[in-house]
């Protein structure tokens, strides 16, 4: 699923959400996938039309969202809750839980967090700064 072909990545969600549909076997990942998936409904369809959301261009400038960056960070935030990188993340996720009532609530949150890292370290050419992530997460959590 990973690299730099966007495409490949996008039919990795697409051909995921269509293994899920009709009952065959994933693998963990894709099994993560399709748990995401299925908490939004509403890229269901575009998701369901590969040949027409493979290439398609997702501009913030129009407004738009990128459902695949979107589930993507799901996926991100699951797997450094998973193995606690950075260290910290895991216990500052079920406080988040625990604060929004539920995962997924928590994870759009945090997702802030992530994003904005993730901005600022593309925007200046650096390495994410993983302390001022943990930051941002404790910040929205009131501490």
């Amino acid at each position: 699923m990973f690299g730099n072909d966007r495409i490949q990545m996008r039919r990795f969600f697409t051909e995921t959400w269509r293994k899920a549909r009709v009952g065959e076997a994933l693998i963990p990942l894709e099994q993560m996938l399709a748990d995401i998936i299925r908490q939004h409904p509403e890229y269901h369809a575009l998701l369901e039309a590969p040949d027409s959301a493979l290439d398609k261009d997702f501009l913030p400038d129009l407004g738009g969202t990128n459902p695949f960056l979107h589930m993507g960070m799901h996926i991100s935030l699951q797997e450094q809750v998973g193995t606690d990188r950075p260290a910290g993340i895991r216990q500052l996720y079920r406080q988040a839980v625990l604060q929004a009532g539920d995962s997924h609530t928590a994870e759009h949150q945090m997702m802030e967090c992530l994003g904005k890292m993730l901005w600022e370290a593309q925007r200046e050419n650096r390495m994410p700064d993983e302390q001022a992530y943990l930051r941002c997460i404790q910040a929205l959590l009131g501490r």
